[in-house]
């Protein structure tokens, strides 16, 4: 149950209402209508929509679409959303980092938190652990052996690379929690993680990934949401867990099913981001979560 932030003016006028029904003698007085939710979004391309249609025009530079998964929440909550999500976004674009875009730098996504704001949904993290870049270095167009494995690549000498960055991020990460939670000290937060990408051994001959790859990526995931996950439960901030809700409809899908673009989409996204059916399949998850 999202709890709605206090405001004097609501409350000043729920005193006069009991105050008026019970000069009145009325026993069924109609109770307050609760005010608006007032929703902020928070987060990177996976929450922002790149490429999708209907992008919204005031930020042109954060590639966000006006039909992505925080418009799917807002709108089955009744909530009043302000969309501050922008495609390439890091962890300290949400903090205190003005973000670079194409058409001109935006502001961190915290200023447009305030005491007000009722609900928070975040994504973000991908970026600062490289996930694009290195899922486009598991590509590999030829089947094996021809190529190099990116699972071997990352996992030399016994160190799981991708997982010692996750690691190492996770406390900086934590942080922009408790920044999210100052600025907006009477809102419902939620964590909305990262979803099935991939099935177990892939599609090779759909997608180019070997087997080991595509597990290997996926489990990428699997330790970015952990990570998530363990930050947040410190904090007793919800997180949202979407993997089972989209699984099945990873890249190897059919384009009538699959909530992820592949590496060569089939419609307007950009590769390894949700699909105009992804963004609603997750906004409906995480609003039954949130109801």
């Amino acid at each position: 149950m999202i709890r709605r932030a206090t405001r004097s003016g609501a409350t000043a006028a729920a005193t006069l209402c009991l105050l008026a029904a019970a000069a009145a003698g009325t026993a069924g007085a109609a109770p307050l209508q609760p005010s608006a939710i007032d929703y902020v979004a928070l987060g990177d391309s996976a929450a922002a929509g790149p490429l999708l249609p209907d992008q919204d025009m005031s930020a042109p530079g954060c590639l966000r679409s006006r039909d992505n998964y925080p418009a799917v929440v807002a709108a089955a909550l009744g909530a009043t959303l302000t969309d501050v999500t922008c495609s390439s976004a890091r962890t300290t674009h949400i903090t205190d980092t003005r973000q670079g875009t194409f058409a001109g730098a935006v502001p961190p996504q915290l200023d447009a938190l305030g005491p007000d704001t009722d609900l928070v949904t975040v994504t973000i993290g991908a970026n600062d652990f490289n996930l694009f870049s290195t899922a486009l270095s598991c590509t590999n167009p030829l089947p094996q052996p021809t190529g190099t494995s990116c699972r071997d690549k990352f996992t030399a000498g016994g160190r799981n690379q991708q997982r010692d960055l996750i690691r190492d991020w996770a406390p900086t990460w934590g942080a922009m929690l408790d920044k999210i939670r100052e600025r907006a000290p009477h809102a419902e937060i939620a964590v909305v993680g990262y979803g099935t990408y991939l099935r177990p051994g892939g599609c090779p001959a759909q997608q180019p990934i070997w087997p080991q790859d595509a597990d290997y990526l996926q489990s990428v995931m699997a330790d970015a949401n952990e990570a998530m996950a363990a930050e947040a439960a410190r904090r007793d901030i919800r997180f949202i867990d979407i993997r089972q809700a989209t699984a099945g409809h990873d890249i190897c899908a059919g384009a009538t099913e699959a909530h992820y673009a592949g590496l060569v989409p089939a419609e307007p996204a950009v590769p390894l981001h949700p699909t105009v059916l992804g963004m609603q399949a997750i906004g409906a998850h995480v609003a039954g979560e949130l109801r």
